[in-house]
């Protein structure tokens, strides 16, 4: 009897080490992770991220899962709202008990749900925004972005904006919400102490209007010679199709999000696109120049058999596939360590991870103290049928070493 009380001690050692030892949603089987969509609502279109995620997962536990641990995702529709956002999230926390938040879409909804998330101290990561707040983990450490954050990407737009055009008169067309203001706020302070004299005019719209011809008349009729377009992808197509309607003819400058060729671009008209400016760091399904790329080659299979019903050509399908893969590194990295801090101290140590859609001698990394993944890009103008990049690589790295 003494034995059996032994080992039945033992057990219980070994089975609380496990427990410690691994967060909520994680058994010898299977480790559950979570995530919310906009499956309904303004910017549904973006949910392609929700189900290329689960195809990519689907094919993980078709080869054996993860350390053998088969992935179950819950992934929830948010509607693109706050409140319904923080809802799903406690769901995903408190019912469903999932060890962590991977690839949620939206700077609306993931910036609604940070806090609580960092207050429960759980991993809330790579989602799909370039919200400033998610570059700093002083302010969010529970919480990653996989994009070209909004300081990264708006002083390298002001940077070509100053060299190309120091005496541009800029108009700045922005969605009324925390995408557009974040932006917004970041393009003026990359301008610095020029941008009062240099932004002539601001234009705001809601992603519950049906239209934006008003605002884009406003800022033709201050003056600007330059647009700053900081939109999503139903209302940049408008804004394009807009300028192009009123035969003004600024130095177009849009942000990465509405560069598509397919979400954008061909809505809007590819001769009325022709001259936009933006910057590149991914290689854009679609384009003809990456057709013998093996990345892209194996992009395209992949969704092929497991995402059939899903455009291959929309670039958000190929930030999720990029998301998906950084996820499997992430789980794979945690070994058999699979408490919530150890997955947040493997997402925030990844260095110079090459990705197979990243354009080349671009990297992803994170650090404890930098959350900024991505930091180079290529500046590119559409032709009328294809983004033409020119130039070299663009960078804010030095900016720190300086």
């Amino acid at each position: 009897m003494r034995v059996l009380v032994v080992s039945t001690a033992l057990a219980l050692v070994a089975t609380s080490a496990f427990a410690q030892k691994n967060g909520p949603g994680v058994t010898d089987k299977e480790i559950k992770i979570g995530q919310t969509q906009p499956y309904s609502g303004p910017v549904s279109a973006w949910s392609v991220q929700g189900r290329v995620d689960i195809a990519f997962i689907n094919r993980i536990n078709a080869q054996g899962g993860i350390n053998g641990r088969k992935i179950k995702m819950v992934s929830l529709d948010d509607g693109y709202s706050p409140p319904k956002a923080v809802e799903r999230a406690r769901e995903l926390v408190e019912s469903e008990q999932v060890l962590g938040l991977f690839g949620s879409v939206g700077t609306v909804p993931n910036v609604a749900v940070a806090k609580y998330l960092n207050q429960r101290k759980v991993p809330h990561l790579l989602i799909s925004s370039a919200a400033a707040v998610f570059a700093d983990p002083k302010i969010y450490p529970w919480s990653t972005a996989f994009y070209m954050l909004q300081p990264t990407e708006a002083k390298l737009l002001a940077r070509y904006i100053l060299a190309v055009k120091p005496d541009a008169k800029i108009g700045v067309l922005y969605q009324n919400d925390d995408f557009g203001k974040g932006y917004l706020k970041a393009f003026r302070e990359a301008l610095g102490d020029r941008a009062a004299k240099m932004i002539v005019k601001e234009s705001s719209y809601d992603v519950t209007d049906p239209t934006i011809e008003s605002q884009v008349i406003e800022l033709k009729n201050s003056g600007a010679d330059t647009l700053f377009n900081a939109s999503t992808a139903k209302f940049g197509a408008q804004a394009i199709r807009k300028v192009a309607d009123l035969n003004w003819k600024p130095l177009h400058v849009i942000i990465q999000a509405i560069s598509s060729l397919d979400n954008v671009l061909k809505p809007a008209g590819l001769e009325q696109s022709k001259d936009l400016v933006s910057l590149q760091f991914v290689k854009f399904p679609g384009d003809p120049e990456w057709n013998d790329d093996p990345g892209m080659k194996d992009y395209y299979a992949f969704m092929k058999e497991w995402a059939p019903n899903e455009a291959a050509s929309d670039s958000t399908a190929a930030f999720a596939y990029m998301t998906s893969l950084l996820t499997e590194m992430v789980l794979r990295n945690c070994g058999n360590d699979l408490s919530r801090e150890n997955v947040l101290k493997q997402a925030t140590t990844l260095k110079d991870v090459e990705l197979p859609l990243l354009l080349p001698g671009i990297k992803v990394g994170y650090s404890p103290t930098d959350y900024s993944p991505i930091k180079q890009a290529r500046v590119a103008r559409f032709d009328g049928s294809k983004w033409v990049r020119f130039g070299d690589l663009v960078s804010t790295e030095d900016d720190a070493k300086n």
